[in-house]
């Protein structure tokens, strides 16, 4: 029998393909660097970086019964992740994203999560069996679909749940309007992510939060790169906390460490504060080429 988990990560897991070059790079540029092939996804990110904090996540999402499938549950249970409860019988082949990175961050991304969107509800149907009942925390990212997120709000055998939602990609976070709209969840977006939920521009991270706290949601968090990490909420005080200054080694995977640090947090009832600051320094470790605690 799978263990019970602590969290349940719902979303993205795939194979992530990230080149990266040590120099800025121009459009069509061709030059030296690294390129790594490791597991990856928004929700088995996530699952992973729960696992320095001592919890036991589990993964709700489609994977392929292909060669490329295998490798990934094996690497991913390997690594700790409980991946019992996966989808595997769907005849569609693993997911992957390609990322390209230089010196000073992303540049380009393709996410292929069409097996995931294609899959759709039968990712969760073991909330109708072994994990029926749920109450404890639930991490949901924008690879999911708009349809699927929307059933999402509305699901009774989530109705209990502690949901945190992560749009996976500025091109993915409308999909998140109708959580929004049901004001369910606590949001982790980058700022533009953030502007685009609030249909508006806005100068700084704090003031990204408070936009799309008005449009609906009852917790926010915004990231901003180098520059301050806000929380806001609805009816009390917006906090901000600026990041440690570091050597950007990679960015992929930073706003993943960043939620998974302030959940661990907020799990163990620590203050906001403290919660923020232990996600910021997270993510900073992350981008440094660090991993915590």
């Amino acid at each position: 029998m799978t263990s019970r988990p602590d969290i349940l990560c719902i979303g993205a897991m795939l194979w992530d393909v990230i080149g990266r070059a040590p120099r800025r790079m121009a459009p069509g540029a061709d030059v030296p660097g690294r390129i790594r092939h490791i597991p990856g996804g928004v929700a088995l990110n996530v699952a992973v970086a729960l696992l320095r904090w001592g919890l036991a996540p589990a993964v709700l999402s489609a994977v392929g019964r292909d060669p490329e499938g295998a490798a990934l549950v094996a690497e991913a249970e390997r690594l700790g992740v409980i991946t019992g409860w996966l989808s595997r019988d769907t005849g569609l082949p693993t997911d992957c994203y390609m990322g390209i990175e230089d010196s000073q961050g992303l540049i380009a991304a393709i996410a292929d999560a069409h097996s995931l969107e294609q899959a759709g509800d039968a990712i969760l149907a073991p909330l109708s069996a072994d994990l029926a009942g749920w109450t404890g925390a639930v991490v949901l990212d924008g690879n999911l679909t708009e349809d699927l997120l929307s059933a999402i709000a509305r699901d009774p055998r989530l109705a209990l749940a502690d949901l945190r939602v992560v749009p996976a990609s500025p091109g993915k976070a409308e999909r998140l309007e109708p959580l929004i709209a049901a004001r369910r969840g606590c949001f982790y977006l980058n700022r533009l992510e953030a502007e685009i939920l609030a249909g508006r521009a806005c100068p700084d991270a704090a003031t990204a939060a408070e936009a799309v706290v008005a449009r609906g949601a009852a917790r926010v968090l915004v990231t901003d790169g180098p520059h301050p990490a806000a929380e806001a909420i609805a009816n009390g005080p917006t906090l901000t906390l600026p990041p440690p200054p570091v050597s950007v080694a990679r960015v992929t995977g930073a706003g993943d460490c960043f939620l998974a640090a302030h959940l661990a947090a907020g799990l163990s009832n620590q203050p906001r504060e403290a919660a923020l600051r232990q996600a910021v320094e997270a993510s900073a470790a992350h981008v440094s080429g660090k991993d915590v605690p």
